[in-house]
């Protein structure tokens, strides 16, 4: 590795890993989560990203030798169809094949009375989750993978082994790729291991998020015995799958259990007590968990304020991210404040601007790191992002 390369990489790990533990570095950290403005960048559809993670790879790998950027995630356009299309995986529009090679993939949610699991299903599910999912959760969402009992089929095993062998070869470039935006681009991986909620697990991929609204009037009790089945396990994948050397954050991806999308009475009495143990376990082993708080959480910031001081990163999105700093800024890293829409439709004076009120108002005294306030897709003008990196640089020197 040049010794160049492998300086600006010790000290670009040195700020992002100081203003995540709400600390001051020498300047204000630039961690983008570009997903398909990567593609955009590179000169890809998205279809070429979303179909063939190399490619995603390699675009993630020019912005980060392009830009003045100090982490970024090795590839934030996190399904590979591939995989998804080697198991039969029906909920997903795939760029090119179901949609415009231009669009980003498409969760596809089904109607409530076709939801992946219907409500007499929650005994089971709290019974043996794992078994759940493998042997009646799986089949339904496939197009290929047969249930235990029905005749079986070639397309069955194939899809299982094939979707087996897919998911080990995508996971395990993320490896490789960390590397490579190390010794390349003197970049850090910005993140490692995957975590959602118990009460999202639910909305997003089991009941839907209809189905989701019905159970908790008419059967909350089932959805906390499921959300409190759920805890060990997504606690455990969090673990088996964060950075070993404890230095990037954990992050949970916020999806559909903040008012209004759920009541607070629901936030406080299963939302909170589901997810909220998680969190202080993983603080325990040494773990820190970015709150990707996608829409408005601000509501629930006396909720977070309960955690250990810098257990956390509060990643903002459609939250004042002023108020979010009075409130928690003494505790805990931000991140985010800068709207998509404002980097998709706005000017890089605008940008500048925003960046200036951001740098001003939050991250004076430290703890905080310049993004956008959700994944950049491919909307995103260059100019505008260029602005963001090029101003902050510039202006955010303490």
């Amino acid at each position: 590795m040049a010794k160049d390369t492998e300086a600006l990489y010790a000290e670009r790990f040195s700020r992002y890993t100081t203003a995540l533990r709400n600390g001051r570095p020498d300047k204000v950290p630039i961690r983008p989560f570009v997903a398909e403005f990567t593609a955009k960048y590179a000169g890809y559809t998205c279809q070429d990203v979303t179909q063939d993670f190399q490619k995603a790879f390699d675009a993630a790998c020019k912005c980060a030798a392009d830009f003045d950027w100090d982490a970024v995630v090795g590839n934030m356009v996190y399904v590979w169809t591939g995989l998804t299309q080697a198991m039969g995986t029906t909920y997903y529009g795939v760029p090119g094949i179901d949609i415009s090679p231009d669009t980003g993939f498409q969760y596809c949610e089904p109607p409530e009375e076709e939801a992946f699991m219907p409500p007499e299903d929650y005994d089971a599910l709290i019974a043996d989750p794992t078994g759940y999912l493998l042997n009646v959760w799986l089949p339904r969402i496939s197009s290929d993978i047969v249930a235990p009992g029905d005749p079986n089929t070639e397309r069955s095993n194939l899809a299982l082994l094939k979707g087996g062998m897919a998911m080990m070869q995508y996971f395990s470039g993320f490896g490789v790729q960390a590397q490579r935006l190390r010794e390349e681009c003197g970049t850090v991986s910005a993140i490692a291991g995957i975590l959602k909620a118990p009460l999202d697990i639910l909305a997003d991929k089991l009941r839907g998020y209809l189905g989701l609204c019905t159970d908790l009037l008419e059967r909350p009790k089932k959805v906390l015995e499921a959300c409190e089945a759920l805890q060990p396990h997504l606690a455990h994948v969090a673990l088996t799958s964060a950075d070993p050397a404890k230095q990037v954050p954990i992050t949970m991806w916020m999806h559909r259990s903040c008012v209004p999308f759920i009541s607070f009475e629901h936030f406080d009495n299963i939302y909170w007590p589901t997810t909220k143990p998680i969190i202080e376990t993983l603080w325990g082993e040494g773990y820190q968990v970015m709150l990707y708080a996608e829409g408005k959480w601000g509501a629930h910031l006396d909720r977070f304020a309960e955690l250990p001081d810098a257990s956390i990163i509060y990643h903002c999105d459609r939250d004042d991210i002023f108020e979010v700093h009075a409130r928690i800024g003494h505790k805990f890293a931000i991140s985010g404040g800068v709207p998509n829409d404002l980097l998709a439709f706005g000017t890089p004076e605008q940008v500048r601007e925003r960046c200036k009120a951001i740098i001003d108002g939050v991250a004076k005294d430290g703890g905080y790191i310049m993004d956008a306030s959700a994944i950049m897709q491919n909307d995103a003008k260059i100019e505008n992002v260029q602005a963001m990196t090029d101003f902050t640089r510039e202006y955010g020197v303490y």
